[in-house]
């Protein structure tokens, strides 16, 4: 039986609530995934909405051998001058070919790591990406597109894109399940769906 799979989702201070649920729980649920908090940080978090969440692990590539991907989420601690490197772990996980992720503000941490170079991605807009990092290697593949990106393991997204984002880490780390995706896909697409109002329905 093979073992299932290990993703480490990565936290610092302010992270975004709403772009690790989909993934985290999808992965956990529906693909019989292991799910780790990591954070360079030693003590407990507190999220943009207020909530504590307590890491397992710090960010050392030591501590994370066994992890087979793992995602940056979202913070504006990532465009701080003090923002954390997590270069280490990047690389490490990518040179094993895991897959990597970053979504809002994160996809700055695998900027810095390199891991745009020679790879489509994309952020929060080229502006806004250039404005933090001016001079990242592989700038020149950057796709301005509201959904997320993946390309030769490496996946990134629109803080406003949690539910590509996940969907498309998941294809890339679960390449034989296809159809399972295909229908996360569709299901998270219905919510937004343009539906024609019903008869006497005036909002």
């Amino acid at each position: 039986m093979t073992a299932p799979k290990t993703i480490g989702v990565l936290f610092i201070e302010g992270y975004a609530d709403w772009e690790y649920g989909l993934l985290a729980a999808s992965a956990v649920e529906w693909f019989g995934s292991r799910a780790v908090a990591i954070s360079p940080h030693g003590s407990p978090l507190t999220s943009i909405a207020g909530f504590s969440l307590s890491p397992t692990r710090g960010a050392d590539p030591l501590e994370n051998n066994d992890l087979d991907a793992v995602a940056v989420i979202g913070s504006d601690g990532w465009t701080a001058k003090d923002a954390p490197d997590v270069s280490p772990l990047l690389k490490a996980v990518a040179a094993r070919g895991g897959v990597v992720g970053g979504i809002c503000a994160g996809t700055l941490a695998l900027a810095r790591a390199g891991l745009f170079e020679g790879v489509s991605h994309t952020s929060n807009g080229r502006d806004w990406i250039l404005g933090h990092e001016p001079a990242y290697a592989g700038s020149a593949a950057y796709q301005d597109v509201p959904h997320a990106v993946a390309d030769n393991n490496v996946v990134s997204a629109p803080g406003s894109a949690p539910g590509t984002f996940a969907a498309a880490f998941l294809e890339t780390l679960f390449p034989e399940q296809v159809d399972q995706i295909a229908g996360m896909r569709a299901m998270f697409a219905r919510e937004h769906a343009t539906v024609a109002p019903e008869h006497g329905d005036v909002s």
